[in-house]
């Protein structure tokens, strides 16, 4: 399970990367490349929401069948391991979680931007449609 962690925190990097270049200001002259940059990574990053709600189900099929250690048949080591793993379930519902919220936010952000494009060339042309003739 350890290799699946490590490809979502690659991923959520990637996404947080990819979020703040496109967020960025000053980069008006680097605008339409960012955007065609997301605009293409958005499709291959999708995998991540079906692959946090896999292992978002995963996690909780663990918990619901640990084995409560109660009793005097518990030793602090027992003990120990128990909080380590539910520590380690909350560290990856986070990861898990934060992963499809910052696909959601940068899907949501490149929608914006394109729209944005569009409405600046529509802005341009009926500006040089409105432009008086000179005779």
């Amino acid at each position: 399970m350890t290799l699946e962690w490590g490809v979502m925190s690659v991923t959520v990097a990637a996404e947080v990367f990819l979020l703040l270049l496109v967020t960025l200001p000053g980069t008006q002259r680097f605008r339409k490349s960012l955007i065609s940059i997301s605009k293409s990574a958005l499709q291959p990053m999708f995998s991540v929401v079906p692959f946090a709600f896999f292992l978002l189900m995963d996690i909780y099929w663990k918990y619901e069948h640990s084995s409560e250690c109660e009793g005097p048949l518990c030793t602090v080591v027992d003990v120990d391991r128990h909080h380590k793993s539910v520590y380690r379930s909350q560290r990856n519902v986070m990861l898990a979680v934060g992963a499809v919220v910052l696909y959601w936010l940068l899907f949501r952000v490149t929608l914006l931007l394109i729209s944005l494009e569009k409405l600046g060339l529509q802005l341009k042309k009926l500006k040089e449609s409105a432009k008086p003739v000179d005779s």
